[in-house]
């Protein structure tokens, strides 16, 4: 078996950046699961990734040649309030890697014990928290949605004390970047223009390269940054996402969906539904996170202002403010083109986002299923209501629906695209099947309590293939009963 062919590049950027950092080693690993798939296209199937020794990389027991572990520095805005040193409290960043297709990739442990910034914690993940996020991250991925990926996770054989003890593991995770809008702030706190410049020309040169020789690099840096956020997130609405802790430091810099702690997807629809236990005043509810994108992105562009014109701070506020104002542009284009499709327009039209929203009204005086509702919708036609019986099911006074469906076909006879093709559109944007909270906490009730991950290998597997219909199936489409909803998620810590 080849090494690990690490590449390592944030290294260099000196020492200020992160504190060196080794794995605290643990009793007994056991695999939960690798993740073959990604190792291919990570280019490292033939290496010592796939190797019986594997699973001693995955637990941080072995360093692999060519690692050189460390834990990053960064700061962070949590729930508003700003603390000027986070950094990697349980995360150990081995090092980088290039894909066959060109694309530098972290390679991460989290969970792997204590480091410089674990702030009294012990630096460990317990298993639950662990295998929601190899299911969700790897979800998104199918679901078309940008991510951290999950290569493998696996048991410690000790235990963590959390409100009770239990079971631990250790995720192995993929990012193009994890740097972070905090990682900024860290730098911007201490006044340290220097190595904002240098954390800038390092995400420009790894994930922007583009921007490259262009004549003003940060402030195209900042509106690369504000697209991709406002892509994603409109990505997230579009599916009943709830990130839970849209932290800065949980905001990365690539544009893709990172940490994912007391993430949820919605089954009955709320316009202000939250989950996390600990966000008491819905700061990141599901109708915040548009907003909380532009505030973090504001975040974000104050420590980038000083690069925009060291002669003249007032025009660099001036750009920065002219930037961050095409963040709404974008995500109201991004989002309503989302919504249109999921509804099944293909060509725009004055009143479609009045026609959208009556249907989210309507979803959430009836408490209809997010998830359900977009796929009925999917398979109804245009001038036969015959098929309209599964969607009305899901509302609890079925006429408000009625109303509503009498507008949407009266919208889709403007359509000039075939039936099937419509259906065949809406079809492939709206899933069947999505990581439904308790469908998780029943695979990690098995895992903990009976040492069983069978019910976590069945919804992974069932995830793999989000919007085709699976013969057997139909479990994972159902919501949850009143005696399975999951009320609140945990981070874990």
């Amino acid at each position: 078996m080849q090494p690990i062919p690490f590449k390592n590049s944030y290294i260099k950027l000196g020492g200020d950046f992160y504190v060196r950092t080794e794995p605290t080693p643990v009793h007994n690993p056991e695999l939960i699961k690798f993740n073959q798939d990604l190792a291919q296209q990570l280019g490292l199937i033939e290496t010592v990734i796939s190797s019986p020794k594997s699973t001693e990389i995955f637990a941080g027991n072995q360093i692999p040649e060519g690692a050189e572990p460390l834990a990053m520095a960064y700061a962070g805005h949590q729930f508003g309030g700003f603390s000027p040193q986070l950094g990697d409290g349980r995360a150990i960043l081995l090092g980088e890697i290039i894909s066959p297709d060109g694309i530098r990739y972290d390679l991460q442990l989290k969970g792997s014990g204590r480091t410089f910034y674990s702030r009294g914690g012990d630096g460990r993940a317990a298993l639950g928290p662990i295998l929601r996020e190899y299911l969700v991250s790897e979800a998104m991925t199918k679901l078309g949605v940008p991510t951290t990926r999950a290569l493998a996770a696996v048991t410690t054989g000790e235990d963590v004390a959390r409100m009770q003890l239990v079971p631990g593991a250790i995720l192995t995770r993929i990012a193009s970047s994890f740097i972070r809008v905090g990682t900024f702030q860290y730098f911007s706190a201490k006044g340290d223009l220097a190595s904002i410049k240098i954390l800038a020309d390092s995400v420009i040169t790894r994930n922007y390269p583009q921007l490259i020789n262009t004549d003003h690099p940060y402030t195209q840096l900042l509106q690369a940054v504000v697209k991709r956020q406002a892509s994603l997130i409109a990505q997230w609405m579009q599916l009943g996402f709830i990130h839970g802790v849209m932290n800065t430091d949980n905001m990365s810099i690539a544009g893709e969906t990172i940490d994912y702690g007391p993430c949820a997807f919605m089954d009955a629809y709320n316009h202000d539904q939250v989950f996390s236990s600990i966000d008491y005043q819905k700061r990141y509810a599901y109708s915040n996170q548009a907003s909380i994108g532009l505030w973090n992105l504001t975040r974000l562009a104050e420590c980038l202002v000083p690069l925009f014109n060291e002669n003249d701070m007032d025009k660099g506020v001036e750009v920065a403010e002219s930037i961050l104002h095409t963040y709404i542009t974008d995500y109201e284009k991004n989002w309503l083109s989302g919504m249109q499709a999921k509804i099944g327009l293909i060509e725009s039209h004055q009143g479609d986002k009045e026609l959208i929203d009556d249907l989210l009204d309507v979803m959430a005086i009836n408490k209809a299923d997010f998830t359900l509702t977009f796929h009925y919708l999917s398979q109804l036609k245009h001038k036969d209501t015959t098929q309209d019986e599964k969607i009305r099911a899901l509302f609890s006074d079925p006429n408000l629906f009625d109303h509503w469906a009498i507008k949407w076909r009266k919208r889709l006879s403007t359509e000039t695209v075939s039936e099937q093709t419509r259906q065949s559109k809406m079809q492939a944007i709206n899933p069947v099947y999505i990581p439904r909270n308790h469908q998780i906490e029943k695979a990690i009730r098995a895992a903990e309590d009976h040492d069983d991950f069978s019910l976590f290998h069945q919804l992974h597997q069932v995830l793999q293939n989000p919007y085709q219909i699976q013969q057997g199936k139909e479990a994972y489409t159902l919501p949850p009963e009143s005696n399975e909803i999951v009320r609140q998620t945990f981070c874990g810590t």
